[in-house]
């Protein structure tokens, strides 16, 4: 209970203003919003910028983002606190794209100087919300992730070396990354986060109570690979999810991409409340410097 708890911050994700208007969305916003982050107790950051995920935008479509939002926006960040871990988002395959365009601006963060980790989003999801009566919505949305895909995200980050974001939305994303370890392939650095959908009806994965985390755990045990927990559509702390976490090892991921509920907070003030319950249950914070060290990180 005594060991180092690394917290993210996913600061804006799809929230737009119209919902919470503490939500940033310009290239000035994210690095005033990050410099806060940290400051409050956050050592891994991550963003969205304006390209969509899925969808029938062009970039969408074609499965590429813009490097240069997030490269404005972390450096201006970095220049003030250097340690920070920062990672992006990525848009949808399918017909039409190619895992190397769809990866090509993790590339250029690297190159670029300002890449934390990689990315490897390993499996396929449908998303969505539920109808008046229910059901699920009308809608074809997939956030899609082929095994060749995750074979190229798996790829990328072992020739960065810098250790990547795991995101595990159900459980048979985690086969995939353990078929992965067991050959040595989950490069050093890396963070399983296990995502647990909240609020809705209706949503993917497993549900966030401590059976199903232990479910996760179960699967984990003997790997010795960081894990973290987020809840997308609800509120991580007051769940309790948070507390189900830290008392197990974990870490935790936080912030207005995932928050639901019905205050506005900002990311600072949700932050503080896990830091607060952090405290309460003698899990010291890392700092972002500290946070590299656990993982396995390179030093900034």
């Amino acid at each position: 209970m005594s060991a180092p708890v690394v917290i993210e911050a996913a600061i804006n994700g799809g929230t737009p203003k119209s919902r919470n208007p503490n939500s940033p969305r310009s290239v000035e916003e994210i690095a005033a919003e990050a410099v806060r982050a940290v400051d409050a107790g956050a050592a891994i950051l991550h963003n969205h910028n304006d390209d969509a995920v899925i969808g029938d935008a062009p970039r969408a479509r074609a499965g590429w983002h813009d490097p240069q939002p997030y490269i404005d926006a972390w450096r201006a960040a970095l220049e003030q606190r250097p340690d920070t871990i920062f990672y992006p988002t990525q848009a949808s395959g399918g017909p039409g794209t190619d895992i190397a365009v769809r990866l090509s601006h993790i590339a250029a963060l690297d190159a670029a100087g300002v890449l934390g980790q990689s990315l490897i989003d390993c499996g396929s999801v449908n998303l969505g919300g539920a109808d008046a009566e229910g059901l699920p919505n009308d809608n074809d949305f997939v956030y899609i992730n082929t095994y060749r895909d995750a074979r190229g995200m798996f790829a990328l980050a072992n020739r960065l070396g810098r250790g990547a974001s795991i995101s595990i939305f159900e459980p048979g994303f985690l086969r995939v990354v353990l078929a992965y370890h067991q050959k040595g392939l989950v490069p050093p650095g890396s963070l399983v986060k296990l995502y647990f959908s909240g609020g809705a009806p209706l949503g993917f994965g497993l549900f966030p109570n401590a059976a199903c985390l232990d479910a996760y755990l179960s699967m984990l045990e003997g790997t010795g690979l960081a894990w973290s927990v987020a809840l997308l559509g609800g509120d991580v702390v007051q769940h309790g999810l948070a507390r189900l976490a830290l008392e197990r090892g974990g870490h935790v991921r936080v912030g207005l991409e995932d928050y639901a509920g019905p205050r506005q907070p900002t990311n600072a003030e949700l932050i503080e409340e896990l830091v607060n319950l952090c405290n309460e249950l003698g899990r010291p914070v890392a700092s972002a410097g500290e946070a590299r060290a656990l993982l396995g990180l390179p030093a900034a």
